[in-house]
């Protein structure tokens, strides 16, 4: 997904001098690279400083130009929270900060890697939007849109690399704010965002074995949540089954039990979380998820399938 970001980026960047992008002690690779030597004036790189990350491309926004932030999810929104609060989002600029490795991706470097609360943090800042892309496809569309807006200020949360693609036969285009369905069924229906999505296709083949039609739903853009999308959702499925790389606090299963009460819907609703807790492990990402209850096997036991 980064090199998807980086690609599109340096694509859409020859199209508009105004897009520039500053990192904070990540050394750039593939198509990165290939943008710091086409454009060296629009590449910076303030080594450990993120505060100084944020300051900086706040500056270059109130001076017209177009700048993203770039740097692993902790550093990108946890270290410069307070830059994030008062100088992008209360002047409402439009910035894009880029989180590389949202979740537990970053398994091995420990707990001081992890963005498993960067989601709930994130919405909780008014004017700041936010995205979670599904795969490397989600990933072009999302950079193209983030490219192209002046609204405000976004925290982009991608994956690492390598992640497969899942939207390759998505019928409904990539639209900010509005959900996509991967597949469209009755009664079950799978939703969540980022690359844990992939959970959901192995899910609907447990249910086809069982003559069980469900849809598989990419809730790409956290805030604003689609309401009218998300309401239909919890109409028309009786079990709603909620996937995501989060702690359980402040995401988009407590937001669908929310919107369900509120609308008076009943449906039972099913979420796989990370735990509320920090896991002292460094091996894998996937030994990690099994830890926190985001494998497979666990989700098939939970659902009896």
């Amino acid at each position: 997904m980064r090199n998807t970001f980086a690609k599109v980026f340096f694509e859409e960047a020859k199209l508009d001098n105004r897009l520039s992008i500053v990192v904070a002690d990540i050394s750039p690779a593939g198509a990165m690279t290939e943008f710091r030597k086409e454009f060296p004036n629009r590449f910076i790189n303030t080594g450990v400083a993120e505060q100084i990350m944020i300051g900086m491309v706040a500056g270059m926004a109130m001076q017209g130009l177009k700048p993203f932030a770039y740097t692993i999810a902790t550093f990108a929104l946890y270290r410069p929270f307070e830059f994030i609060r008062d100088d992008l989002c209360y002047q409402n600029l439009p910035v894009t900060i880029v989180g590389i490795g949202g979740g537990v991706t970053y398994s091995s470097l420990g707990s001081t890697h992890h963005a498993q609360e960067d989601i709930s943090i994130a919405r909780s800042i008014p004017n700041l939007s936010i995205l979670a892309p599904c795969d490397p496809l989600e990933t072009e569309q999302a950079t193209k849109y983030c490219t192209k807006q002046e609204e405000g200020p976004i925290y982009l949360r991608l994956g690492k690399a390598g992640e497969p693609n899942l939207s390759n036969e998505m019928s409904d285009p990539f639209l900010f704010g509005k959900i996509r369905y991967l597949k469209k069924g009755e009664e079950i229906c799978v939703i969540g965002y980022g690359p844990i999505l992939k959970f959901a296709i192995k899910i609907s083949e447990y249910y086809a074995n069982k003559n069980k039609n469900i849809s598989i739903v990419s809730n790409h853009t956290l805030k604003p949540m689609d309401d009218e999308g998300l309401t239909q959702v919890l109409k028309k499925h009786n079990k709603i089954i909620v996937i995501e790389e989060l702690s359980p606090i402040g995401g988009l299963s407590d937001y669908l039990k929310i919107l369900s009460w509120k609308h008076n819907i009943y449906c039972e609703i099913i979420d796989f979380t990370l735990k509320d807790e920090f896991i002292h492990s460094y091996s894998s990402h996937d030994d990690l998820l099994e830890l926190h209850g985001l494998s497979l096997d666990f989700i098939k036991s939970k659902l009896n399938l």
